[in-house]
């Protein structure tokens, strides 16, 4: 059980829970603005998958940017945790978390953009605080309350104002893909979180990432026996390596070492409201390569910011003993 804690970081988290750490104003701050960034290195993702998916099959996509992103984090980690911490880590959980979580829950997300577009893509993540929030209720470490029930509710709204479209133009298997992705990444966050504890935030990531290549070799495999494309259409060039670096170490590496650590600090149901500003980022970054700034996109982006706001429970309570 906890010791004294003065506020409470989201709205009545559970006490004892490692995903609801005591956390006052400044932790809450840090939570939210590590989130932001987050989303801000994730959102850099999706012009250079658009770019990549021309010439890429969605698996070969999957596994160039795992293999990318682990090639680079493993050594950090080392560093960071050292070789005994490294080899003692839960591995077989972490090939469970990691492989469903990361490296199936990409892939869907992958193909979905490939099958409908990142519009559509966006419209549907926008439901991530919905699920985070019943997998925390479900898992006993969040007690919903009226201002969190309704700062979801408005999230969602914001997330689908910013998309600047209130229904996806198609949807069918490309709108399953994005939704079972959704629930993938939010569970395996929330698990990563909590079950690695003893890691770094660089280390948490790594290893489900790990898990997540392993996963993606064996889908790489399976396609390549059902006669399916596993290899890029054209030739390796220096702008696909370019935006291979950008879609693997910073939107995937970089993005999710944030947000693991917002998740820590907020919880992931919190945390994920951040991921409806996605849309905005996305047309903040194509504004500055020759894009038109969309002001419905920042209205949906305000929105979802007054969320977060409302949504936390910032209101002082007496000191509770553990």
């Amino acid at each position: 059980m906890e010791g004294l804690k003065t506020m409470a970081m989201s709205p009545d988290p559970v006490r004892g829970n490692s995903l609801s750490a005591p956390a006052g104003q400044h932790s809450a701050l840090s939570g939210n603005g590590l989130a932001v960034a987050s989303m801000l290195t994730w959102a850099a993702g999706f012009p250079a998958a658009e770019v990549l998916l021309q010439t890429w099959p969605p698996v070969a996509l999957l596994a160039a940017r795992l293999a990318l992103a682990v090639l680079v984090m493993v050594p950090v980690w080392v560093i960071l945790d050292g070789p005994r911490r490294v080899v003692s880590a839960r591995w077989g959980h972490a090939m469970t978390v990691g492989g469903l979580g990361i490296g199936l829950g990409m892939f869907l997300l992958i193909l979905a953009q490939k099958l409908t577009d990142p519009v559509t893509v966006a419209i549907i993540v926008s439901c991530a605080p919905l699920v985070a929030t019943l997998l925390e209720l479900a898992a006993g470490t969040r007690r919903l309350k009226w201002n969190f029930a309704l700062g979801v509710a408005v999230s969602i709204v914001g997330g689908l104002i910013a998309t600047s479209a209130l229904a996806p133009a198609q949807l069918g298997l490309g709108a399953a893909c994005a939704v079972g992705s959704t629930v993938l990444f939010c569970w395996a966050s929330m698990a990563t979180a909590r079950d690695f504890a003893e890691l770094s935030q660089t280390g948490r990531t790594t290893i489900t990432f790990v898990g997540g290549l392993a996963m993606a070799s064996l889908l790489v495999f399976g396609s390549a026996q059902f006669g399916l494309d596993v290899m890029p259409a054209t030739a390796f060039d220096m702008q696909q390596a370019g935006m291979l670096m950008i879609y693997a170490l910073i939107s995937m590496g970089l993005s999710q070492v944030f947000f693991i650590t917002s998740v820590g600090k907020l919880g992931v149901a919190l945390a994920s409201f951040h991921i409806n500003v996605a849309p905005f980022y996305v047309m903040l970054i194509m504004l500055m390569l020759g894009d038109e700034w969309n002001w419905t996109r920042a209205l949906g982006a305000s929105i979802v910011a007054m969320a977060v706001v409302l949504a936390q429970d910032r209101a002082p309570r007496s000191a509770q003993v553990g």
